[in-house]
């Protein structure tokens, strides 16, 4: 049977790895903020309307660029590994708000519970690079993280920030079952799709993948049609909802 997300959850893919997810409550996740200068992001979603809650994977340009403007015009609760949430915080995020709390520092393996919106976000590992481009500096960023996001229904999801791939993958399975991934392809900076269908075998919770961080910039080689075959190949039965930037589902 074709994977489906729950009644009323929905996913947008906004380019690379950009996504803006809609929960069952109305609830609005923003990962990975970058879509002003994204040119795989459509100029009818640039402006990504209020957000309730935005996670940020890790600290390069091409995943962090619009945290910062658009966390103070929305608001929003910010998640992000206790680095970039301190380096987010002397950017102005999060002051003079009348909100109690809105950036919230985390680290690998820690759960954060937000019953206003809910769901549960658990921060886990990411296998990558985490330098934070600041004018002509590179400042230290932490470390590169992944995000498993739990609704109250049990649904869960994972993304999984950019990444190589890693045997660890299995425990984020075992513990925490997401039933998507969404999992980076494109080569060079990041898994390619043989190494992305090594990641599905491990995370044998997971029923369907979403790539992303594909086809943005030329280097970026990797594609939907080569993960399906990688997948094929080792004989996993996993299904890829392979998306255009801007497009919905369900």
């Amino acid at each position: 049977m074709p994977f489906s997300l729950p009644e009323g959850l929905t996913l947008s893919w906004l380019g690379h790895s950009a996504f803006l997810v809609k929960t069952p409550n109305g609830k609005r996740v923003l990962i990975d903020p970058w879509v002003q200068n994204n040119p795989a992001c459509p100029p009818d979603k640039k402006d990504v309307g209020p957000v309730d809650l935005m996670l940020v994977t890790h600290g390069h340009f091409d995943h962090i660029e619009d945290a910062v403007p658009i966390a103070k015009a929305t608001h929003c609760k910010v998640v992000g590994i206790f680095e970039i949430a301190a380096w987010l915080m002397g950017k102005g995020v999060g002051v003079n708000s009348d909100a109690a709390d809105l950036v919230y520092p985390m680290n690998k393996g820690g759960t954060l519970r937000f019953d206003d919106l809910g769901l549960s976000v658990t921060m886990v590992h990411a296998d990558h690079s985490c330098g934070i481009k600041d004018g002509d500096q590179i400042l230290y960023g932490g470390e590169a993280v992944g995000y498993v996001v739990t609704l109250d229904g049990g649904f869960a999801f994972y993304h999984a920030g950019d990444t190589a791939v890693f045997s660890d993958m299995a425990l984020i399975s075992e513990l925490y079952e997401p039933r998507l991934a969404m999992l980076p392809i494109g080569d060079r900076f990041v898994m390619s799709p043989r190494e992305a269908a090594k990641a599905a075998s491990l995370l044998v919770s997971v029923e369907a993948i979403v790539p992303m961080h594909f086809g943005t910039f030329p280097q970026l080689t990797g594609t939907p049609d080569a993960l399906r075959g990688e997948l094929e190949a080792a004989g996993t039965r996993i299904e890829v909802l392979e998306m255009e930037p801007g497009a919905t589902r369900p």
